[in-house]
């Protein structure tokens, strides 16, 4: 798995600045990695689009994106822990920890909780 490292990176239809961009992904948006060509790397999102980013432009650090509707954000690892919030479907949140089925998370703007890993995308 990768994840976008700047504040946004293009996906491109092939290999290369002079093919068209597909789509125009933002700052730990994950995408899993299929193929390498060069300094490019084909790759897949959430929604089962691929395309090709340059690879100065991805990092290994793991993030996640909601996958469903809306996912409650919990105070611990389990439907017992407070609902702190709700994110929406394809919100991008980094990765903190894994543990029994759940993920701790951060999200760009600061909050940290527990989402069921059946929500997510990104692992």
């Amino acid at each position: 798995m990768l994840s976008v490292a700047g504040s946004k990176a293009n996906l491109r239809s092939g290999p290369g600045v002079h093919y068209a961009v597909r789509w125009v992904y933002g700052k730990g948006f994950p995408l899993r990695l299929l193929a390498r060509r060069g300094n490019w790397y084909k790759v897949i999102d959430f929604e089962r689009d691929k395309g090709w980013i340059y690879k100065k432009l991805l990092s290994r650090r793991p993030h996640v994106i909601v996958k469903k509707k809306y996912a409650n954000i919990r105070s611990g690892p389990g439907m017992k822990y407070r609902l702190l919030g709700k994110a929406k479907y394809g919100v991008v949140f980094k990765t903190l920890l894994s543990k029994k089925g759940w993920v701790k998370v951060r999200h760009a703007k600061g909050m940290v909780g527990w989402i069921s890993r059946d929500l997510l995308w990104g692992f």
